[in-house]
């Protein structure tokens, strides 16, 4: 029987996206059917692999140095939109880290990731294929590594990697793309519209699933959520968090009302 966190691992090191979505769907429909074990202690050596897998294009670059988007041409618009492939192709493949990399949680954590790695893979297909529609495709465009990286600092820590990533990385997706859809209303873009109200949908419950996680971790230390986020954020460098902040977004993904009253400070 397939073991569903080293299957994780195996995706994560494929580089085709076409591929590697395609694979997470099947694992996702496996889990569904009961035709995987999950083996919680398992250490798995990836010493041999480079992650995550990617394919050739994009080309990374620093984030200050990729282009302005401006809405008032197709590329212009398409370049917002491979930007936003770019990032729900980066979630994936956290999504898979988090299963494989940490041992000994409860099956409901593995689970919940692989539903997370599944709405994202639909996430970036729905997106690739608008963009393929248009004229382009995903690699057309330069793209910065800002997400991953933070993945990568939290390697070794379960704890830290959900309090940086879901709930602070990608939290900031919950208020950035409401301002995007908007952008793409006022031109009468009703597919990217589309496409962006299922992603906020679904962003919600991946933010929740990291404070559920996180507050697990927490609770099970008999650590104060407030005072442990503090002092991750400085140790692993998190980015200091900017408004204007989606309040009610962030609210149905769990955060508490003391915590949203000190954003921003």
């Amino acid at each position: 029987m397939t073991e569903l966190r080293q299957t994780a691992l195996e995706i994560l090191a494929m580089t085709d996206p076409q591929i590697k979505v395609g694979r997470i769907f099947q694992l996702f429909d496996g889990y569904q059917q009961q035709d995987l074990k999950i083996d919680s202690a398992a250490i798995y050596d990836y010493s041999n692999l480079r992650l995550p897998g990617r394919p050739q294009k994009p080309e990374l670059v620093p984030p200050l140095d990729v282009p302005k988007r401006k809405m008032d041409t197709v590329e212009g618009r398409a370049s917002l939109l491979h930007s936003l492939a770019h990032i729900e192709f980066n979630a994936i493949n956290l999504a898979l880290d988090a299963i494989w990399r940490f041992p000994d949680m409860p099956e409901q954590y593995y689970a919940d990731w692989l539903k997370v790695a599944k709405e994202e893979a639909y996430h970036f297909t729905l997106i690739n294929e608008y963009l393929q529609a248009i004229g382009y495709s995903y690699g057309d465009f330069q793209a910065h590594n800002s997400l991953w990286e933070m993945v990568e600092r939290t390697q070794d820590s379960v704890i830290a990697r959900m309090a940086l990533v879901p709930r602070t990385m990608e939290a900031r997706g919950l208020d950035a793309v409401p301002m995007i859809r908007d952008r793409f209303k006022q031109i009468k873009d009703a597919r990217a519209v589309e496409i962006l109200d299922i992603i906020l949908r679904d962003e919600i419950g991946h933010v929740s699933i990291g404070n559920y996680w996180f507050n697990y971790l927490c609770d099970k230390a008999g650590l104060s959520p407030i005072s442990i986020y503090r002092d991750l954020a400085r140790q692993y460098r998190a980015p200091k968090l900017r408004g204007p902040f989606n309040l009610d977004a962030r609210k149905q993904a769990g955060f508490t009302v003391e915590e949203l009253g000190l954003l921003g400070l």
